[in-house]
Formats: C-alpha cells, sequence, structure tokens
C-alpha cells in the first residue's frame, strides 16, 4: 500500500506521520522504534529489531576495516 505523509517541524527535526488505519495494521504505537533505511528507491521503514541494529553495526565495521580490499573487489 503506497500512502502519502506529511513531514512536519518537531522542534529542530523533521516528522511524520502515520494515518492511523497504516499504524493498526502494522501493530504500531506511539513511542515504537522503526529503523529509517536509505535505499535507491527512497527511504524503508522497518521495525527495530536489535539483532537487525547490531548486525548492521558489524557490517559497518567490517565495510570500514576491509574498505581498501572491497574497493578492489567492486573493480
Amino acid at each position: 500500500m503506497v500512502r502519502e505523509l506529511t513531514l512536519r517541524q518537531v522542534g529542530g527535526s523533521i516528522g511524520a506521520t502515520i494515518p492511523k488505519d497504516m499504524a493498526e495494521r502494522l501493530h504500531l504505537e506511539a513511542g515504537d522504534r522503526v529503523l529509517a533505511i536509505e535505499t535507491a528507491q527512497g527511504i524503508l521503514l522497518t521495525p527495530f529489531d536489535p539483532d537487525v541494529e547490531a548486525g548492521l553495526a558489524v557490517a559497518a565495521h567490517a565495510a570500514k576495516k576491509y574498505r581498501n580490499a572491497l574497493r578492489e573487489l567492486a573493480k
């Protein structure tokens, strides 16, 4: 389902509100945490999962540590 969201100023940040019917279908409530992932198509919001966050941290560390090797492999 595609829905238009409105961005609003929230202090020094910008926030988006999720329509009530969509939040109910996705079992989202005020205070829930989600991850915002930048993709080639835009922004992907996904439920927060500590295991996923830990995996992303490991991947970021490995990418930094082995950046030269990864750069060579990408050629």
